[in-house]
């Protein structure tokens, strides 16, 4: 957790930052370059997450947004 918000594994990269990203057509391989400690299993507990979570990414997104 970083801010109250789910983070990838052991590191403050949010898991709604990854999914913006996604939405903004990024794919695992770009996320994976500017992110390169991350690794392709990282990205796919975030999905996985995510998918498991909609609400709270959502709720996380919008928060962002209105900041």
């Amino acid at each position: 957790m970083c801010g109250g918000d789910a983070c990838v594994g052991n590191t403050r990269i949010q898991v709604w930052v990854l999914v913006g990203y996604r939405r903004l057509g990024c794919s695992d391989a770009e996320l994976l370059k500017c992110y390169p400690h991350l690794t392709a299993a990282d990205l796919v507990n975030a999905w996985a997450y995510a998918d498991a979570y909609p609400d709270e990414i959502e709720t996380a997104i919008a928060r962002n947004e209105a900041a």
